[in-house]
């Protein structure tokens, strides 16, 4: 689901959410700052724009514990743009190893 070298520390403990975020999500930074705060988590995955408005985020950790911190967070820091989100589970992909901003 992501791109990236071979993930250093591969664990079967690995969880991966995909998340559509809605409301006034693109022209606001959203995938830049997503990304800043992603970089402060030892998170993996990406952020990407899509065709109908939404956000795409695909994050992938070690724990759930610290994806659940990092959308707290998101949710805190965008609170005013969000509108509505959906969080799916997703399958871990053991080649990613960063995260980033897709175009």
């Amino acid at each position: 689901m992501c791109a990236g070298s071979q993930q250093p520390d591969s664990s079967a403990e690995a969880v991966c959410l995909r998340a559509i975020f809605q409301g006034r999500v693109q022209g606001v930074g959203f995938r830049y700052r997503t990304s800043k705060l992603a970089s402060q988590y030892p998170i993996a995955g990406y952020v990407k724009n899509l065709s109908d408005g939404t956000v795409e985020l695909v994050a992938q950790a070690g724990s759930k514990s610290i994806l659940d911190q990092f959308f707290d967070d998101m949710m805190l820091m965008f609170a005013t743009n969000v509108t509505d989100v959906s969080i799916q589970k997703s399958s871990p992909d053991p080649s990613c190893s960063q995260f980033e901003i897709k175009r």
